[in-house]
């Protein structure tokens, strides 16, 4: 395996990607936009991962979707995800983090906020799970709200409105306050097509369901960590190496309460090894 290659941030091109994000928009470039990571650099995309996770009847479980047979990771079972998009970059749709806060946990100069976003954004248009708050408060899901946000999620996954837009029609903010950065991730370098990948965990709402069935997912499931990896060892699923540490650290544990508890506090992860560093793992702290 070749040397693993860390991603460099080059301010030149952050410029005129950001130029180019803001000209889009409409908007006035500002001093932290300019230092924003850009979205694609050499064969390497900005991505965010969710990980939704709820208490079933024997412990822990976590919801993974199949992709179909095409595309970057064809035919593999993973966790709800894509790319970072430029209208990610939303601080007026966010609650309870501020993107200074989230860029220093990411530990980049600005921009971070995008990642939080993204996979709220993600989530509702692969999983059709709302991960957001008015005014702070947890949205509840009658019949008619619910019927509502399926026609919102129908009409985006169709690119006729944006996530952003449904936000500040119906005056919602993204509940930063549910996600919890778990881990972060770069392609190995051997592969064509890369992702700078940041991985989150999130509660599922008691209120809303699952449903994944778009033209991005065969397949979805919810099931323990470790009934996954047996899937694997088995030679039923096909996985990538973040997805299986993902699942071999969520097996540790057996409620959703004691994981976060020690997500918070950045307590989950197994040390970067050289073996792991190889296989795309990043520095968490």
């Amino acid at each position: 395996m070749t040397s693993f290659i860390r991603w460099v941030e080059v301010k030149h091109e952050n410029d005129i990607q950001a130029l180019t994000e803001a000209k889009a928009k409409g908007t006035k470039l500002t001093n932290s936009s300019s230092k924003m990571q850009a979205l694609v650099k050499g064969n390497i995309r900005l991505a965010a991962t969710v990980i939704l996770i709820r208490d079933g009847a024997l412990g822990l479980e976590v919801f993974m979707v199949q992709r179909p047979g095409k595309g970057d990771f064809p035919d593999i079972h993973v966790f709800p995800g894509g790319k970072v998009d430029a209208d990610d970059f939303s601080p007026e749709i966010c609650f309870g983090l501020k993107d200074s806060e989230a860029s220093e946990r990411l530990r980049v100069t600005s921009g971070g906020l995008r990642y939080w976003v993204a996979v709220a954004r993600e989530c509702f248009e692969e999983c059709g799970v709302l991960l957001a708050c008015k005014e702070g408060a947890p949205i509840v899901f009658d019949k008619e709200i619910a019927r509502r946000f399926h026609d919102y999620r129908e009409r985006l996954l169709a690119n006729k409105i944006s996530f952003g837009d449904i936000c500040r029609s119906e005056k919602l903010q993204v509940d930063c306050t549910r996600l919890e950065y778990f881990s972060h991730w770069i392609t190995p370098n051997q592969i064509p097509r890369r992702f700078d990948t940041r991985f989150f965990v999130a509660t599922m709402p008691a209120d809303q369901s699952t449903y994944a069935q778009t033209f991005e997912t065969v397949d979805d499931e919810w099931l323990q960590p470790s009934d996954a990896l047996a899937n694997k060892d088995k030679g039923h699923w096909q996985m990538i190496d973040p997805t299986l540490h993902s699942l071999e650290i969520l097996s540790k544990y057996g409620r959703v309460k004691e994981a976060l508890g020690e997500i918070q506090q950045g307590f989950h992860l197994m040390p970067l090894t050289e073996s792991l560093s190889r296989q795309g793992m990043q520095s968490f702290r």
